[in-house]
């Protein structure tokens, strides 16, 4: 098991990362890899489950563990065949923008493979 940490900052003000995070229609949006997020709720909430659907088409569960909009952060799980990850993201202010981390906890060979998509992710996330 090994944990990675990557960042982003870019010139987004926190408030509109935040947004691109909570509100989980926006998800395709900034993450090239995710072609729909299926779950009840739309607004990002502790407890809430789903799929995170691919555009390779394959489905990865999830469940939010917590969420604190005052703080932007959250921190949820996710689950694709017997591979596990634990992942938290944040939104800070950084000049006049915003710098976003997400911490992966999981197998490192899983890590290592996600983590490119991961990065463009979190770039595209804190564009304008």
């Amino acid at each position: 098991m090994g944990r990675l940490t990557l960042r982003a900052t870019g010139p987004a003000a926190p408030g509109t990362v935040w947004r691109r995070y909570a509100c989980v229609d926006r998800w395709p949006s900034w993450s090239p890899q995710i072609r729909a997020v299926h779950t009840p709720d739309r607004r990002l909430t502790a407890g809430m489950s789903g799929t995170v659907e691919s555009v390779a088409g394959f489905r990865v569960a999830f469940v939010v563990e917590s969420v604190d909009h005052d703080r932007r952060t959250w921190t949820w799980r996710v689950r694709l065949g017997p591979a596990r990850l634990r992942l938290r993201h944040d939104v800070r202010a950084h000049g006049r923008g915003s710098t976003t981390s997400l911490t992966m906890h999981g197998p490192w060979l899983v890590l290592t493979a996600y983590a490119p998509l991961a990065r463009l992710a979190l770039r595209r996330l804190v564009r304008p």
